[in-house]
């Protein structure tokens, strides 16, 4: 008798059925690929390819109208009137503060306009080819967090958008438990915004400019409707303009400068990923000088619509409502009339949109390209994006939210990180490489690359890094309740330019010591590896060949 046993291939059949889902998994990639290449190249990863370069100057003008047309840029003045001083000088406070960083953002952006690479690769040549992957991490994981609550404050847009052609949802049983933090009326908002955002997230890098557009053109009309509105409803601006400041001499030098890096922090994250959009920047000067008027003008604009807003609310309400979205419900409040309705509908929608693009351009993208870096075998920019998304929702953000001061220490905190790794990145490219960049490198683990350092990590970037954190710890101590000197507190709120500059000056002082591998005398900005050159190369081989084949099979 003769035993078969069809299950005695059971093993093979189960690593065919494995390997077939990686299969299904991975993301496009070139054929016979080793293990190490597939850890750090994909589409996603290479260089911009021409024909996605389509960025031009208009197109950065309206991503940042896009990005600054949002409720924190609204309400950034609050706290500083909160802290006794006037509106023009909490407003210079905004164009100053936005001002300054702007020149660091087109710094670090100007290798990804010039050699058309994201983030993630720009800072290999600083830290190294596996080196880079905690970096990138950490602006990984922040561009998550600021995803939930991004989503979490549209969805409080779509609750009042809900309420003017619904108003019974205001009265929505709740059948949520008390340890949710949050109760069914506010989550069905913020799952409905949360899953109109998705559809977005499909669209590659350079395509989405075109809801900048369209955001740049429907925000500003929302905003000045909404504030001719509460003047008229106020007959007048209100009382904020008149109030003069509460703080004098060094009190209020200094509240104006914690307000003024409260600004700068808001952009530290863009900063240090800024060449992930000025990779698909047609020409450099595209991504050059709008980036660099765009921030401050429009961030100083929407600042003093959100004060003379909230100043006529005050002489409506009795109040100073510094949040749109809470002015808006108050609006729906007293049994309104259908133009009320309406007008609220428009304004709240307008504010949806405003954050939808908001949260793309600040967040999504950003997630994408460094999730992409992370683990380029089976994750692009586009599975990155909704990565993020699903991050944001699980995180249940809204719980961070009620803790304020708590999530707003964890930020202050977390620029320190990020602005230390733009003081390396900014070194590196401007003083010890001098504009040299070898792309072939870039994408290579080789003993003799430049960017392979020791095995694959940049130690002197590695120090320059944690002492620019080092001079802010004491500082942080402070801010978190414990008794520390003058001095240090005094420091840690200067935290982006300290982390900036300590770990520039010491990143050029241990390259002076220990020079690297293509460190430059002369500025001039070229890539040594010919990667363009050599790609336009391949791509005219190939078509040669296509058209060989073409001739052959019409003989």
């Amino acid at each position: 008798m003769v035993w078969y046993f069809p299950y005695s291939r059971s093993p093979e059949l189960a690593m065919g059925l494995v390997n077939r889902v990686i299969q299904r998994l991975e993301v496009t990639h070139e054929p016979n690929l080793t293990l190490a290449e597939q850890l750090i190249a994909n589409d996603d990863l290479l260089p911009v390819e021409p024909e996605n370069r389509t960025w031009r100057g208009y197109n950065y003008v309206a991503f940042w109208v896009a990005d600054m047309f949002n409720i924190n840029t609204w309400m950034i003045v609050s706290s500083m009137i909160q802290l006794g001083m006037s509106w023009w000088q909490a407003w210079i406070c905004v164009l100053l503060g936005y001002g300054i960083a702007t020149p660091f953002l087109v710094l670090n952006a100007r290798p990804g306009a010039i050699f058309h690479v994201t983030f993630p690769i720009v800072n290999r040549a600083s830290f190294g080819i596996f080196g880079s992957l905690w970096c990138v991490f950490n602006r990984a994981a922040m561009a998550c967090i600021w995803y939930g609550v991004q989503t979490s404050i549209g969805g409080s847009c779509m609750l009042v958008m809900l309420r003017t052609m619904w108003p019974s949802i205001n009265a929505l049983p709740n059948s949520m438990p008390v340890s949710s933090g949050t109760n069914t009326r506010d989550f069905l908002c913020f799952f409905l915004f949360w899953l109109i955002s998705l559809p977005v997230i499909w669209f590659p890098v350079h395509k989405i400019r075109h809801f900048f557009v369209v955001k740049t053109i429907m925000m500003p009309i929302a905003a000045i409707a909404f504030l001719a509105w509460c003047i008229v409803k106020a007959h007048g601006i209100g009382p904020i303009i008149h109030q003069p400041p509460t703080l004098h001499g060094s009190d209020l030098g200094w509240a104006m400068v914690i307000s003024i890096m409260s600004c700068i922090s808001n952009m530290s994250t863009i900063v240090t990923n800024a060449p992930d959009f000025a990779s698909r920047a047609r020409t450099p000067s595209a991504a050059l000088y709008p980036q660099l008027f765009s921030p401050p003008i429009t961030s100083s604009i929407v600042s003093l619509i959100g004060i003379l807003v909230s100043s006529s609310s005050q002489a409506i309400y009795g109040e100073a409502i510094w949040s749109p979205v809470d002015l808006l419900g108050r609006f729906l409040d007293d049994d309104p009339s259908g133009a009320t309705r309406f007008g609220v509908w428009f304004i709240s929608a307008s504010f949806i949109i405003a954050q939808v693009t908001t949260n793309i351009s600040a967040n999504s993208v950003s997630a994408g390209c460094d999730l992409t870096a992370l683990l380029p075998r089976f994750i692009n920019i586009r599975r990155g994006g909704y990565i993020a998304a699903i991050v944001g929702l699980s995180m249940c953000p809204w719980n961070l939210l009620k803790s304020s001061n708590e999530f707003t220490s964890y930020l202050s905190a977390y620029s320190v990180f990020l602005s230390s790794i733009a003081g390396v990145m900014v070194t590196e490219y401007y003083v010890i490489r001098k504009g040299h960049y070898n792309v072939k490198d870039l994408y290579s683990t080789g003993e003799g690359s430049w960017y392979w350092y020791t095995y694959g990590i940049n130690f002197r970037a590695y120090a320059a890094y944690i002492a620019g954190i080092l001079i802010n710890v004491v500082g942080f101590a402070g801010v978190t309740g414990r008794e520390v000197p003058l001095a240090a507190t005094r420091i840690y709120e200067l935290s982006f330019f300290t982390g900036f500059g300590v770990s520039a000056i010491i990143y050029w002082a241990l390259n002076r010591c220990y020079p690297v591998t293509g460190a430059a005398d002369t500025f001039e900005e070229t890539d040594v590896s010919g990667y363009e050159e050599c790609r336009v190369d391949a791509s005219r081989d190939i078509d040669t060949k296509d058209g060989a084949s073409e001739t052959l099979s019409e003989k």
